[in-house]
């Protein structure tokens, strides 16, 4: 059996959470024996034990990747688990202190954005070529643009495997739930649903959905759209709403926590990220209830909906092509259906949290044998 320690230095659950806690649900109990190290007080700590995974909670600094002070714990804890495997997310103090105790290391990179010029070339670049050869055995980019990433700052492309994220499906509620949490939210048979599911960040493109969503309702007054997440950017999106005088068709619902109901009510999920995006889970969760995406070609998008078949694309931060598809899709039924039966198609075959953890168990598999000889 392989001791895989999987750390992460997150205090919320955000994206490489959500990543992680998928694996967890689907890992191999019989090959792999894994155990997890995150920050005192993470949000993250319950719902891996909720999953019987042991949790190992550090007086690290959290939310860093990087810090020097929180080398001796992490060597500390690691010493005393003794994994053959760390696994870091995005935590390069875990690294260091992983290759110091003499263990496999993998870290995933779960983000995709425009690389900084100075590490594009000169001492930056070779610096972080060097960083990323010395403490990492593999590296998983979650997307084809994350790997892109990497390799765009200097990092050699024989040390990348790509494993794009996977979800469990999501499961539709019952009629009259849905038409329950329809009534409370005023959307009436006749409304056409768009959803965003993510953090209130300005890189996700809210404001370029509400501007897409003016120029649709000046022909399609019944397009509604539900806008759940919160974050930094919620007074910026609140009154960008107002502005447009939008307020009657687009409703902020704050967290939420069970995103079944919200998908169960969209005919349309969109994504406008501009500043990063890897592969967004939330589309994967829609196509996993059949729910097309109308997203932009930033990032990962392009790898996670393939225009025409599960979804349309717009060219980023072009707010009437936005607009454009979308009318497209309400006037045109028949092609929302094909790709809503496109959508899940792709999660079925593409998107599976057991796919990804199959892929992420075979780099573990890989990662063990290298450093320890292949069987005779």
């Amino acid at each position: 059996m392989i001791k895989v320690l999987n750390i992460i230095s997150d205090t919320n659950i955000g994206g490489a959470g959500r990543v992680l806690l998928n694996y967890l649900r689907c890992r191999d109990p019989d090959r792999f024996d894994v155990s997890v190290a995150l920050p005192r007080g993470s949000a993250l700590a319950p719902a891996v034990r909720e999953l019987g995974v042991e949790v190992r909670e550090m007086d690290v600094e959290p939310d860093k990747s990087m810090s020097l002070r929180s080398l001796s714990q992490l060597r500390a804890v690691i010493h005393e688990i003794g994994p053959d495997i760390v696994h870091t997310h995005g935590f390069l103090a875990a690294r260091m202190a992983a290759r110091r105790c003499g263990c496999g290391v993998i870290f995933t990179r779960h983000s995709a954005f425009p690389v900084k010029p100075w590490m594009k070339k000169g001492p930056g670049r070779w610096a972080n070529r060097l960083i990323n050869v010395r403490y990492a055995d593999r590296i998983i980019a979650v997307s084809p643009a994350a790997a892109e990433n990497l390799t765009d700052s200097g990092v050699p492309e024989d040390l990348i495997e790509i494993v794009m994220n996977g979800v469990e499906k999501v499961e539709r509620p019952a009629p009259d739930i849905l038409e329950a949490l329809r009534r409370s939210l005023g959307l009436s048979q006749g409304d056409f649903v768009l959803g965003i599911l993510a953090r209130l960040e300005e890189y996700k493109g809210h404001e370029d959905i509400l501007e897409a969503l003016r120029l649709v309702t000046e022909k399609r007054p019944e397009a509604k759209l539900l806008i759940a997440g919160t974050g930094p950017w919620e007074g910026a999106v609140r009154r960008r709403i107002g502005e447009l005088g939008l307020e009657k068709n687009a409703l902020m619902l704050g967290f939420v926590p069970d995103v079944s109901g919200v998908l169960g009510l969209l005919d349309v999920q969109l994504n406008a990220s501009w500043g990063t995006e890897a592969t967004s889970m939330a589309l994967l969760e829609g196509f996993s209830m059949g729910v097309p995406a109308v997203a932009s070609d930033y990032g990962g998008n392009p790898w996670t909906v393939e225009d025409g078949t599960d979804g349309l694309l717009f060219r980023t931060r072009d707010t009437r092509d936005l607009a454009g598809k979308i009318l497209r899709l309400m006037d045109d039924r028949a092609e929302l259906q094909r790709l809503s039966r496109g959508a899940e198609l792709a999660w079925s075959r593409r998107f599976t949290a057991q796919v990804m953890a199959e892929n992420i168990e075979r780099i573990y598999t890989t990662v063990w044998e290298d450093r320890h000889g292949r069987e005779k």
